[in-house]
């Protein structure tokens, strides 16, 4: 009689057991503050617009009268979509083949994707990081070469800060609120993430921002149309 209670009691304990694990293994909401979510999203869309909606400011140049001069040329959504090409290889392939996981997530959390849990995604490297920080690298680029290359050297406030100064700040701001966690939140994405990101980005930026700047001349020629190709 007391070997089948003991195995009556086992039979329970166990399957008391397999009803609590799915529990204890279910996936918990971290949470992130929205308000930096969207002060990132703003910063960065800020920022890459201000790179790619400037004029190329230029001084001098053999075809045309002395003087400063802004032309804005259609040619410069070829870097505009290359960067975003590689924007969207970092944010998919990249990121699931590196499973670099946000704070408080784990790598099946994170391939669930449950909506609204905090882990819809992997973190590193920071996407948000990669575009800002590639906006300013391309801008940067644009602006030293139309300086030492068409303006012989001069410096142009306008274009600095349209070209560097503006899309810096906004990626500064974009770093600083996708890392930031107030009170019992998790940061977006952690330190390591976003410094990848920001890296690899500037220096993408800047290479296609300098080649794109030095095959295509700031002037539209003959004229004086504001808008060329």
């Amino acid at each position: 009689m007391r070997i089948r209670e003991k195995v009556v009691a086992a039979g329970c304990l166990a399957v008391a057991a397999c009803l609590l694990a799915p529990r204890e293994a279910a996936a918990q909401t971290v949470q992130r503050d929205k308000n930096w979510a969207t002060v990132s999203d703003v910063s960065l869309v800020l920022g890459s617009s201000v790179v790619f909606l400037m004029p190329r400011v230029y001084y001098s140049d053999p075809e045309a009268t002395v003087g400063w001069k802004g032309r804005w040329h259609f040619s410069v959504m070829a870097p505009a979509m290359t960067m975003t090409a590689l924007t969207l290889l970092v944010d998919l392939p990249i990121k699931n083949a590196l499973e670099s996981t946000r704070r408080g997530c784990s790598i099946d959390e994170t391939k669930a994707a449950v909506s609204d849990s905090g882990c819809e995604s992997f973190g590193g490297p920071s996407t948000h990081a990669f575009a800002s920080w590639g906006a300013t690298g391309a801008g940067t680029g644009i602006f030293v070469v139309d300086t030492f290359r068409y303006s012989s050297g001069r410096f142009n406030a306008g274009a600095f800060i349209g070209n560097v100064a503006f899309p810096l700040t906004a990626s500064v701001v974009t770093t600083i609120a996708r890392g930031v966690a107030p009170g019992e939140n998790r940061p977006h994405e952690h330190a390591g993430q976003i410094a990848i990101g920001g890296v690899t980005g500037f220096l993408s930026g800047l290479a296609v921002g300098t080649a794109y700047a030095m095959l295509q001349r700031p002037n539209c020629g003959y004229g004086n149309a504001l808008f060329c190709w």
